[in-house]
């Protein structure tokens, strides 16, 4: 079986990417981090997607971005709220962690060549998203390029390839694809200031994007939320 090594971050994007991972026919090895984010329920929430899906292998690694700070999620700088969707489309939020994917990615890099692995897969998605440039195709293209030239498996000959099958795809159709593979959204958190007890506030992007995703979808929302999203 041809494995892979799928970045899982607790979402509803990267837990729909792990199923169609799993229904592509890899041996999945999961990858998550605690990276400092102040959203940490998502990696308990990775570890459960996981679980119900039936990995391989889940590894949370730690690493500190908070050394590094510059953005909301690791630093003390206040998460967006209530913003429009104009707001949220037309430029790069203080939620972007810098270079995040790209270190990410680098892991999963690393553990896919001592594992023999030459698939890695990603839950970005360049649609109803919040203007990340590490969520571009161009970004997963050269991703894919250094792959060949940073690894002792890519100058031996062999090919990684970076799959970001959500790439695409609105949120709606995400939450669509990822009901049809059985993925459990009640798992799933994508708050980016949860309260203490993990409810989602209701009222960042990431929480906006989602209540509109499965509103769209015209599936109910299983999401505990502080304050229920403007419909």
């Amino acid at each position: 079986m041809k494995r892979a090594v799928v970045l899982l971050s607790g979402g509803l994007d990267s837990a729909t990417t792990l199923a169609i991972a799993k229904k592509d026919g890899y041996e999945l090895f999961a990858l998550s981090f605690h990276y400092g984010q102040r959203h940490q329920v998502e990696v308990t929430s990775a570890q459960r997607i996981a679980k119900s899906l039936g990995v391989n292998e889940h590894r949370v690694m730690e690493i500190d971005l908070r050394a590094i700070g510059g953005s909301a999620l690791t630093d003390a700088i206040e998460v967006p709220k209530n913003r429009s969707e104009n707001e949220i489309s037309t430029e790069i939020p203080i939620t972007y962690v810098p270079a995040r994917n790209t270190i990410f990615l680098s892991y999963a890099l690393a553990w896919a060549e001592v594992i023999d692995a030459q698939d890695i897969f990603i839950g970005v998605n360049a649609l109803d998203y919040s203007g990340y440039p590490d969520c571009r195709p161009e970004f997963i293209f050269q991703f894919e390029k250094l792959a060949q030239l940073a690894t002792k498996a890519g100058v031996e000959g062999k090919r990684y390839r970076i799959h970001a099958p959500l790439i695409d795809l609105t949120k709606a159709q995400i939450i669509a694809q990822g009901a049809k593979l059985g993925v459990q959204f009640s798992l799933t958190t994508s708050c980016y200031d949860p309260a203490a007890d993990g409810a989602a506030c209701g009222e960042c992007d990431s929480c906006l994007l989602r209540a509109k995703g499965f509103r769209e979808a015209g599936l109910p929302d299983p999401t505990r939320y502080v304050h229920r999203s403007r419909e």
